[in-house]
């Protein structure tokens, strides 16, 4: 499970959040989130319209640190096809 960053003074602290759901996918986090039964660390892009129209609340957004951006996995890239190295390509740019 990865450990949920936090920043503060510029120290970081990762924390090892437990708890009775554990879920991998945006989609059903988002649902949860929704539905009241926690907190969920996702994209603010995924979140903006449900912030904006008071559906969901942020907490903790001034000791969280900025991600990175979304990454991609694969299994080999030897063998990708010509529409899987177009999307590599256009979602890198």
């Amino acid at each position: 499970m990865n450990p949920w960053r936090f920043v503060k003074k510029g120290a970081e602290t990762r924390v090892h959040v437990k708890g009775p759901l554990v879920l991998n996918t945006i989609d059903l986090m988002l649902d949860a989130a929704l539905a009241g039964i926690g907190l969920a660390y996702l994209p603010r892009d995924q979140v903006t319209p449900h912030l904006d129209a008071g559906r969901l609340t942020e907490v903790l957004s001034k000791s969280l640190p900025p991600l990175p951006g979304y990454h991609l996995y694969y299994a080999n890239r030897r063998n990708a096809s010509p529409a899987f190295r177009l999307f590599v390509d256009a979602v890198r740019h």
